[in-house]
């Protein structure tokens, strides 16, 4: 319950994403934060214990202020800004200001999101506290963003952003040299640098969204587009129009639920935070090919402990060759998380990810998973003699794993073996349409 000698903009907290003020006696901005929930977020400070620095905090507060913004992401943008400006007392505490972590967007031909330490941007003789670049930094970077108090939002943030505006940190091919698609052009998130088919200044339009988009300016990004598509249509370019009206509408309606951080899961009841639910969506892999050929990846779900066959999705592998089951189960990840952040409806993500393999396998899965993003448990099958002798592969430093590793062992089994099913039926009928 927050006391109500504060004095509150609007009287109210709303239950919506943005930015809080934190303010004293003498109108002196203490800490700027962002939150999932403006009202969850900020009344965990006066009904929880903190320690020593924050408890001092939460005394001094008098005034809470806030911005609303549209999405999570948006909040996190607002937030490194606004702490920039400002320079807050107790969150420049929180950390070494030189440990902060800032997004740098490289000056080149195709220009690159790159991510920095505050230190790594000192010893190239850059402030990064300066509102404005240097003219030597200018010669670096065409901007610099920050500091971003939590470096895994940024990434996560990076990762949902590029849906909608799909940059690239590829190198372009050199003059005459044939090069092969990078993974992430398959799956429409890189413009095509690394094979050449986008110009410097076509993609430095793209790079100008970026620029837009991490100074809170959507609005420019939207009015250029729409200016873009009308364009399209007015040309009778109608493929160039539907895409561009694509972006639009993901832009206007972002899906940014896995930007949700612990500190605002910590004021979720108990009830809903609880382990991992056995009876809940679990998704299975496998992976079949002989030899690296006709080689296809399964998912299958299991939804209150039984196979949910309507929801059962297979992939053909594209990118890897060889094999290269541990790759190709990378490719299969990426394109099923991508679709998530797409299609949330008709791809709704699991409680927990079991993989046919052993420590291989569920190594790459975290680094999947974490790399886009997302916060799901995976638990791994290292096959044995027989099913008694499957050993179960999973982070033992979670207690949510720790919790329901054995007692599921058996649906987690049974989950696996359907995977591997699901993949040997469609790799054998696929292999049956080439042999014809």
């Amino acid at each position: 319950m927050i006391p109500p000698s504060i004095i509150i903009k609007n009287k109210e907290l709303p239950d919506e994403p943005g930015v809080y003020f934190y303010y004293d006696a003498q109108g002196k901005l203490l800490y700027i934060g962002k939150a999932t929930s403006l009202k969850r977020r900020v009344s965990s400070y006066f009904t929880k214990a903190h320690d020593q620095r924050i408890g001092e905090m939460v005394r001094q507060i008098v005034r809470i202020d806030y911005q609303v913004t549209p999405t999570v992401i948006e909040a996190l943008v607002l937030e490194a800004n606004q702490i920039k400006v400002h320079r807050p007392k107790y969150n420049i505490l929180e950390q070494d200001d030189r440990s902060f972590l800032y997004l740098v967007i490289t000056r080149e031909n195709y220009p690159r999101p790159i991510l920095m330490r505050g230190h790594e941007l000192e010893v190239l003789g850059i402030n990064p506290f300066r509102k404005e670049l240097s003219a030597s930094a200018k010669k670096k970077f065409l901007a610099v963003y920050g500091p971003y108090i939590s470096g895994r939002s940024l990434r996560q943030a990076l990762e949902i952003i590029r849906h909608m505006i799909p940059w690239s940190d590829c190198e372009p091919p050199k003059l005459g040299e044939k090069v092969r698609p990078c993974f992430a052009a398959s799956i429409g998130l890189c413009p095509g640098v690394c094979t050449g088919v986008i110009t410097p200044k076509e993609y430095r339009r793209i790079i100008q969204q970026l620029l837009w988009f991490f100074e809170g300016k959507k609005g420019n990004i939207l009015r250029a587009l729409r200016k873009q598509m009308q364009q399209a249509a007015k040309a009778q370019d109608y493929e160039t129009a539907a895409k561009v009206r694509n972006q639009i509408n993901a832009l206007e309606h972002i899906q940014d639920i896995a930007l949700i951080q612990r500190e605002d899961r910590e004021v979720i009841p108990q009830t809903q935070a609880g382990g991992i639910d056995l009876h809940g969506r679990m998704e299975a892999y496998d992976i079949s090919n002989i030899s690296g050929t006709s080689a296809v990846g399964s998912m299958v779900v299991f939804e209150k402990g039984k196979p949910a066959k309507d929801q059962y999705r297979k992939f053909k592998i594209k990118t890897v060759r060889g094999a290269n089951d541990v790759g190709m189960l990378e490719e299969v990840l990426r394109r099923r998380l991508s679709r998530a952040r797409l299609y949330p409806h008709a791809w709704p993500l699991p409680v927990l990810i079991i993989i046919d393999g052993g420590e291989g396998q569920v190594h790459r899965a975290q680094h999947v998973l974490s790399e886009t993003g997302f916060t799901i448990p995976v638990i791994g099958i290292a096959k044995g003699f027989d099913r008694k002798q499957d050993r179960l592969v999973y982070d033992r430093t979670d207690p949510q794993l720790l919790a329901v590793a054995e007692r599921g062992k058996d649906i987690f089994q049974r989950a696996r073996d359907e995977a591997h099913r699901f993949a040997i039926s469609y790799h054998r009928k696929l292999r049956g349409k080439i042999s014809f």
